[in-house]
């Protein structure tokens, strides 16, 4: 498959243009569990009728690559061990892994021995290839409960929002991994500064070997100096310590998280992004029960959960980016932000083992504590933020990002 899957750092228009690529490409069936077969590694679709919709006429049946996701979702739903099945694929031992969804899916081809085929139904999200001769890509397993929301559907509802509350905002920078899309907004006219949240802090990014870690997210956020002079305060040229309002969405195609809303506090010098988990909105992807064929879920059910959607962004954005709400959340933030931190080693370390940080995730936070030269909790929360955008993975990265202020309190 030449189509990408993943992208970190994106511009809107970019984002937008690789979503609607992968749009011509997807294919949701809802088939029996008889309807699967794996072979050399792959699974296998048969007796599934083609698509027919406004790409035209396309053939279901056919091999298909599971992506790491869809094979940690079959392993899920057979009752297989993930870890066995990724070392399998991971050691090649096809054969063993077909055994294993087979006589699982199937039941056992020994009539000796007892066990009956699996009768259950899955929602099959699928990438075709469009070559012949060439296996498409198996994207998820899912239950055929699973209610279908796409990221270019979601983009499109938060924008309406957005929209409908005739906010000013900004797409700052959009990632798209295997099983997520995740995009942040700000607004440039919803500024206040945060002296005590970032008294002290440099950016680390003037460092040139941090720099050259990151991909830039979003073009110089510099609308909040005249913030800055407005105050009366001497802030050298580029420090000053503006905080923009801003919020994420994300969602997933691939069972693996809901559509989720959340505020964000993004700084100035740096582009780090603060959210405020407390504040979430969720959104699951459960429907009714979808039955047996290719299309068979309601598109009225569909446009009406969009619409709920498009609604409940129009009602956050209201309340998220206005002055009063980012006032009220910088006051609680430097509460806590002057907290001393004479130890960083130790610090950083509790800090790790309590939120579950990788050994080389403690480095680089570390790291960027000290290049941030900021000895405070406040500290800790914006070295979580910086050394989350040079994280590849975008889904850790925002994980990590959901951890700062928590972060923050352990000091």
């Amino acid at each position: 498959m030449s189509i990408a899957t993943e992208v970190r750092h994106a511009g809107l228009q970019d984002l937008v243009a690789l979503l609607t690529e992968q749009n011509a490409a997807k294919v949701d069936v809802i088939a029996p569990a008889a309807a699967l077969r794996a072979v050399a590694g792959a699974v296998h679709l048969a007796g599934v009728a083609p698509v027919v919709d406004e790409h035209g006429v396309t053939t279901v049946d056919g091999q298909y690559r599971p992506t790491a996701a869809a094979d940690a979702q079959l392993a899920a739903k057979l009752d297989i061990p993930a870890g066995y099945l990724k070392r399998l694929r991971r050691d090649g031992r096809t054969d063993l892994w077909d055994a294993n969804i087979n006589g699982l899916l199937h039941g056992p081809t020994d009539p000796m021995v007892s066990g009956t085929p699996d009768e259950r139904t899955f929602l099959l999200r699928l990438f075709a290839s469009h070559r012949p001769g060439q296996p498409g890509v198996l994207r998820a397993v899912l239950s055929d409960r699973y209610g279908v929301i796409d990221h270019l559907d979601v983009l499109t509802a938060v924008l309406d929002g957005i929209r409908m509350a005739d906010a000013d905002v900004q797409v700052r920078s959009a990632d798209l991994t295997a099983t997520s899309m995740h995009c942040r907004v700000f607004s440039p006219k919803v500024r206040a500064l945060a002296p005590g949240f970032l008294a002290g802090y440099r950016n680390p990014f003037a460092h040139p070997d941090f720099a050259a870690d990151r991909r830039r997210a979003a073009r110089a956020l510099a609308a909040g100096r005249q913030l800055a002079v407005g105050a009366n305060e001497q802030y050298q040229h580029g420090s000053e310590p503006v905080v923009f309002a801003g919020f994420r969405f994300s969602n997933s195609e691939t069972g693996h998280h809901a559509v989720t809303l959340k505020p964000e506090l993004v700084v100035q010098i740096c582009g780090n992004g603060l959210t405020l988990p407390l504040f979430t909105s969720t959104r699951r992807h459960l429907g009714e029960r979808l039955k047996t064929g290719v299309g068979a879920w309601s598109q009225d059910t569909q446009r009406k959960r969009l619409a709920v959607l498009t609604a409940e962004t129009r009602d956050k954005v209201a309340e998220w980016l206005s002055p009063e709400f980012l006032a009220a959340r910088i006051d609680e933030l430097e509460h806590r932000a002057a907290t001393p931190v004479t130890r960083p080693e130790q610090a950083i370390e509790v800090v790790s083992k309590q939120l579950g940080f990788t050994e080389d995730e403690r480095c680089g936070i570390l790291a960027h504590f000290i290049a941030g030269g900021q000895l405070t909790a406040a500290g800790i929360a914006n070295a979580v933020t910086s050394y989350s955008q040079t994280v590849t993975d975008a889904d850790r990265a925002t994980a990590l990002d959901d951890c700062a202020v928590e972060a923050m309190t352990l000091i």
